[in-house]
């Protein structure tokens, strides 16, 4: 009897060991399985900078040969990175625009912008951003737009520089053109990561909007006082728009043709189009601007051609832009507050 006893016992205790192995098995297995799954589902957020970056660092075009910077000198490695989302932003701004205003009223307020550029001392800006603004008799309009915007554009804690494209003569304002020879120029003095195309009468509101570019181009004006801050129609990428270097390129800039009021904007836009991408924007809450009133300049009428043109872009966008633009440098002057760049760009062909 004991016999048998014993024997049972025996084919108990190596069933239970049996048992006993065959739950940590199924354990390892579920570990392992788990460890597998969330490393393949987790999902790794990226901020809109770094899209930026690893957007630029496989560009789809070669770079030509361009001289290496010259203005920056923040070489430090062990100088940390700017965030994204500066402390100092403030939010919704307070704008003035003082009737008295002088440039030398806006010098005073803006000590540490040298010739036309700033870096933040204390942090490495995200990117290395280019403001270009088309001008011709709308000195009260940029000196404006200079006493809002250095303020603005330091509180984002950017590695900037503003260029004033100024047009020479009395042929019809070529908005476009002179954005194009502003790229080209500025590419000059440093290899810029991100271009801002503004208008002069234009003046942001809220400073969490911030003038980076974005893994794709981005427009910036989502509403406007003069529209009651609704975006004026679906397709509307013009006021303030940021496009990377690399983008800029690949849409070949703008078209060299719009001379006068109107259309250069949707032309840039189905160039984008074209290429594949997407126009992104911030919230209407943030993208608003302040337009300041003026009239329609003398030389800036409608074009009347505007529409002709728009009908023929996806024949020509990819000879007519960045690699056709023809003009004559006049000079490159490096104020204080801004680069003056005067530029000769020819009259319409008729």
């Amino acid at each position: 009897m004991m016999g048998v006893i014993s024997t049972f016992g025996n084919f108990f205790c190596r069933i239970r060991l049996l048992f006993i192995v065959a739950v940590c098995l199924m354990i390892v297995g579920w570990g392992g399985f788990y460890v597998r799954d969330v490393t393949r589902y987790t999902p790794k957020y990226r901020s809109p900078v770094d899209n930026f970056w690893k957007c630029s660092s496989s560009e789809k075009k070669s770079e030509d040969n361009r001289p290496p910077p010259v203005m920056s000198t923040q070489t430090e490695p062990d100088v940390k990175i700017c965030p994204v989302l500066s402390p100092e932003l403030k939010g919704v701004l307070q704008l003035a625009f003082p009737p008295n205003l002088s440039l030398e009223d806006v010098q005073k307020k803006c000590p540490m912008v040298n010739n036309g550029h700033y870096q933040p001392e204390t942090c490495r800006a995200q990117q290395k951003v280019a403001i270009l603004i088309p001008h011709r008799n709308r000195e009260k309009h940029l000196l404006y737009l200079l006493d809002n915007l250095h303020p603005f554009l330091q509180r984002q804690q950017l590695d900037y520089a503003i260029y004033v494209i100024h047009q020479a003569g009395d042929e019809k304002f070529n908005r476009a053109k002179l954005l194009n020879v502003g790229y080209l120029e500025a590419l000059k003095e440093e290899k810029w990561d991100c271009f801002i195309l503004h208008d002069v009468d234009l003046v942001p509101e809220n400073d969490f909007n911030t003038y980076l570019c974005d893994s794709e181009p981005k427009h910036l004006v989502v509403g406007r006082n003069a529209t009651g801050y609704k975006l004026r129609y679906k397709g509307y990428f013009g006021g303030v728009t940021a496009m990377t270097r690399n983008q800029f390129a690949m849409v070949n800039g703008y078209s060299n043709n719009y001379w006068g009021w109107g259309g250069e904007d949707d032309d840039l836009h189905s160039r984008v189009e074209f290429e594949k991408m997407t126009v992104v924007r911030p919230s209407p809450e943030i993208a608003r601007y302040t337009m300041i009133f003026h009239t329609r300049d003398t030389g800036n009428e409608v074009n009347d051609q505007r529409m002709q043109l728009l009908r023929k872009v996806s024949k020509v966008w990819k000879t007519d832009g960045l690699n056709s633009c023809t003009y004559k440098l006049l000079s490159v002057e490096h104020e204080p507050l801004y680069i003056n760049i005067t530029v000769d760009i020819g009259k319409p062909h008729h």
